[in-house]
């Protein structure tokens, strides 16, 4: 059985650091897709820590032949329980921005409509014909104006009045 002084503890540390550090760091990145490399090897010194923390406070009785064993397992186990959290939070985090993306999405839907409404209930019949065909139809200035039979400065015209109306309506509402 080991002795859990000082000076042995210092050499089972000394002697096996080394060894779970790379077992651990070996373990930690095969899955860090999404962390970086300083993320994994601080993960695995952290796993070691703990690893050693624990055997210094719990004291398991062990035989000086089986503790290198004992504390590799003990090292994978920590690593599985950090890949355990990091799949976890990786799966929450992918739910929160997929639900934060259909939030965004029914807000722009619903701006949209709200802009359909505002242009359907408030603009002029030649207003709506110039703001489609110029946004809609992605046409220039001048291809709108030839295709209404107007200047290009009444279209500027038109555009510019029918966009300052429709932000003053959904500054009100």
């Amino acid at each position: 059985m080991i002795n859990y002084d000082k000076k042995t503890f210092e050499q089972v540390y000394k002697s096996n650091y080394q060894q779970m550090y790379r077992f651990a760091y070996s373990l930690l990145a095969k899955d860090a897709r999404q962390r970086s490399q300083d993320l994994c090897q601080e993960d695995a010194r952290d796993a070691v820590s703990q690893v050693f923390t624990q055997l210094w406070h719990r004291k398991p009785p062990l035989k000086e032949d089986t503790v290198t064993g004992y504390l590799m397992a003990a090292v994978k186990n920590h690593c599985l329980n950090i890949l355990r959290t990091h799949q976890q939070n990786a799966a929450i985090e992918a739910d929160l921005q997929a639900e934060q993306h259909t939030q965004q999405e029914q807000e722009r839907q619903e701006l949209l409509e709200e802009l359909a409404r505002i242009i359907d209930q408030h603009l002029t019949e030649q207003d709506k014909r110039i703001l489609a065909l110029h946004y809609d139809e992605d046409m220039t200035y001048t291809e709108t104006a030839q295709s209404l039979g107007i200047s290009p400065s009444a279209v500027n015209k038109h555009i510019t009045h029918s966009l300052s109306k429709i932000r003053s309506i959904f500054k009100t509402a």
